[in-house]
């Protein structure tokens, strides 16, 4: 009878310890531009965390004192400055190797500028190993300059132009971030990213454009993109610069996008999640570097 007790105890153990929600940390600050989305996009992300029981997020957030949008000013006199600065230090200390060992991913939300993380090559090396990145938006718009980063992440931000409504045509009907969507997708109104450091054949494209968003001539302009960085996984999204891409609420302010919009962008973005941290591997094949 013992031994059966602890038999019991054992696969009872294992399954709680299979079905554990993965951990994923959630970055949000900004050095250059600050996209006022970024707190609906936080408030979104833990309701998709909430709801769907398959992580669990912890946020590394702005310290107070800069502008909450736009670009950032500087402080007066310097030492606010300074003091800031070592602020912004102390909340990205979570990105160090030694504490990223909590995590199975980290989702960068429209970060921007060159951000004071601990440890660049140990942050590259523990995507590598295994775990799983997560960009959207302004994510491109971050640390510039360096450029393993961008190759991790597959591309970097170069221009945007005034804010247009496009048709997103879908390259991967049975990947979990696009299953939903059709064969494509038209968003009423959003800001388009153009990229530099972006190579087709280097990632898996899941949204594209066929269309310049302002010049409307034929090629071929990235969305949002997978791939595989060594056996880490990267999930890339330059949508959700608006807040009504974001937020399902049909009285939020300014609307432009439909409320259906809204829907089929958090089931993107949950999907890309969960792909990303190995949890919904859809059916497709990613691309090395």
């Amino acid at each position: 009878m013992k031994k059966l007790l602890t038999l019991g105890a054992v696969v009872l153990t294992a399954t709680v310890l299979q079905a554990a929600p993965k951990k994923l940390l959630v970055v949000s600050t900004t050095t250059g531009f600050r996209h006022s989305s970024i707190e609906t996009g936080e408030k979104i992300l833990a309701q998709l965390a909430k709801d769907s029981g398959a992580f669990t997020v912890d946020f590394v957030q702005q310290p107070p004192g800069h502008a909450p949008t736009g670009f950032p000013k500087k402080l007066e006199p310097d030492t606010a400055e300074a003091a800031w600065n070592d602020q912004l230090k102390s909340v990205l200390q979570k990105l160090s190797p030694e504490n990223l060992k909590n995590y199975d991913g980290v989702l960068f939300l429209s970060t921007t500028g060159n951000l004071p993380i601990p440890d660049q090559q140990g942050f590259l090396d523990w995507i590598k190993a295994g775990h799983a990145f997560i960009g959207i938006h302004a994510a491109a718009d971050t640390f510039h300059g360096w450029p393993e980063f961008a190759e991790m992440l597959g591309g970097e931000f170069a221009h945007h132009g005034k804010q247009v409504g496009v048709e997103c045509l879908n390259q991967d009907t049975k990947n979990p971030a696009t299953a939903h969507l059709g064969k494509s997708w038209t968003i009423q109104q959003e800001e388009i990213y153009q990229f530099k450091n972006y190579d087709p054949t280097k990632v898996h494209d899941l949204l594209i454009l066929d269309k310049h968003p302002e010049s409307n001539a034929d090629g071929h302009f990235g969305v949002a993109w997978t791939k595989q960085y060594g056996s880490g996984k990267v999930f890339y999204t330059s949508l959700g610069h608006r807040e009504d891409v974001w937020d399902t609420d049909p009285a939020i302010k300014d609307r432009k996008n439909s409320v259906e919009i809204s829907t089929a962008y958090q089931a993107h973005v949950l999907g890309g999640i969960k792909w990303a941290l190995g949890l919904d591997a859809g059916a497709q094949s990613v691309k090395k570097p």
